[in-house]
């Protein structure tokens, strides 16, 4: 008809939430002292009661999403440490997930440059991990045949910005086999098999961390499981819905619940916390889903992070054949306060003969990684990291250990850029070390 206009109805993330989760909040203040960005600017909206004022207003109508609120959004780590403190039991996590969607949505954020990171990595490179990998053998091939090392030493690296060359400084070293290549598909228990679990392998997991994956599956065959390692998978989908890709989130869970069906198995392992923070809520992501919700919840009571499950099922004890070591533990942010999972780490690290466990200050205090902040906000990542290098420092001990890839290559980072000798090491890693020691 001349002269209508046709609108597509666009949907709100927030307004469109069960208000309950938004109106949660009593603003008691509790959470502030446990805020990172918070503690480092003592500004109400850099606090997570300040940021969920900000989601209120736009449920309630009375704020449009602006770029200013998209960079609030993108200035949380979303370490979730306000979840642990809220006396309330705000889901911050859920309102986080859906304010960095609306901040999307609106494109308060764009340019061609951003645009065009994202399109490359989070729509298209994440979504096939075979692309991933094609990328992660070119990038092996280019430290292997020592060309990066050849680049570092030219001094061509000066004549670069200073964001590219720390950048480049974080680079990381690509294993020599991604998991499919070091793990068989089906790894029968060692002994009498008491259960039928699968492993997921992950994105930056499989590229940085392979041997990470291959222990968890040694350990868990130790521990009387078979342990199922499907060759292709896919990502988790935490990387699109931390960064406002809801849609994308959803493709990438479908597709995990049909790769991995959560009723053939007793446990479905992860070794990765803030992945793991995720996976455990595919129920929530995929509600309304009348295919899927079903299986979802079941998917998510199958879920288990490798500290969990083994702490769950017993432990089976290393012999006693171990060096003495000096272990400190931090703790993933995903796996401490998204999954609650902090006193496994520690008894799996007791388990380990000869072993000194030395507790870190501040061990649940973010490090800076989380996710991709480390990339798109430097300065605050930084300090964050030279605050928990302090405290590490602090502990004397000569091994760091941590249940996420992220966290990992942050305290590596570190480590090198200071000069330190520390060994930064997942937990799992010195357990399957124990029991190979001990044959």
């Amino acid at each position: 008809m001349c002269g209508q206009v046709l609108m597509n109805v666009v949907r709100s993330h927030l307004k469109d939430l069960d208000y309950s989760v938004v109106q949660q909040c009593m603003h008691c203040g509790l959470c502030l002292p446990t805020c990172p960005t918070y503690d480092a600017t003592k500004l109400e909206r850099n606090s997570p009661r300040g940021r969920i004022a900000l989601m209120r207003a736009i449920a309630d109508g009375r704020l449009e999403p602006t770029k200013a609120f998209a960079d609030e959004m993108y200035f949380c780590l979303g370490c979730l440490a306000c979840m642990s403190a809220c006396p309330a039991g705000v889901n911050y996590a859920e309102l986080f997930e859906h304010a960095r969607a609306e901040a999307e949505q609106s494109g308060a954020q764009n340019s061609t440059k951003r645009n065009f990171i994202r399109a490359f990595t989070l729509r298209w490179l994440f979504m096939d991990l075979s692309r991933l990998q094609w990328v992660g053998r070119a990038l092996r091939l280019y430290q292997q045949l020592g060309l990066q090392t050849l680049v570092r030493r030219s001094g061509i690296l000066k004549l670069l910005p200073k964001r590219l060359r720390e950048l480049e400084a974080m680079t990381p070293t690509v294993q020599d086999r991604f998991s499919s290549e070091l793990i068989s598909p089906v790894t029968p228990a060692v002994g009498a098999g008491k259960y039928r679990v699968a492993v997921l392998t992950g994105c930056a997991q499989d590229l940085i961390f392979s041997d990470v994956n291959r222990d968890t599956v040694e350990v868990l065959a130790r521990n009387g499981c078979e342990v199922i390692t499907p060759p292709e998978q896919h990502c988790c989908g935490s990387l699109h819905a931390h960064n406002g890709e809801w849609e994308l989130a959803q493709q990438l869970a479908r597709k995990n619940i049909d790769g991995f069906p959560p009723e053939q198995f007793n446990a479905i392992i992860t070794n990765a916390g803030g992945c793991g923070s995720h996976l455990k809520h595919y129920a929530k992501l995929l509600a309304g889903d009348g295919a899927y919700e079903k299986r979802a919840h079941e998917w998510d009571r199958k879920v288990n992070d490798i500290h969990e499950w083994l702490v769950e099922i017993g432990i089976q004890p290393p012999r006693n054949a171990q060096p003495a070591q000096t272990v400190t533990y931090h703790e993933s942010c995903h796996l401490c306060h998204g999954q609650k999972v902090t006193t496994q780490p520690r008894q799996l690290l007791k388990a380990i003969p000869n072993l000194k466990l030395v507790e870190l200050p501040e061990s649940n205090w973010c490090c800076g990684s989380a996710g991709i902040y480390n990339l798109i906000q430097p300065e605050m990542a930084n300090d964050l990291l030279d605050r928990k290098l302090k405290h590490i420092k602090s502990t004397n001990a000569q091994v760091v250990a941590t249940g996420n890839p992220g966290c990992l290559l942050q305290i590596i980072n570190g480590a090198a850029r200071d000069g330190l000798k520390l060994r930064v090491v997942h937990p799992v890693t010195l357990l399957a070390e124990a029991y190979r020691r001990g044959k």
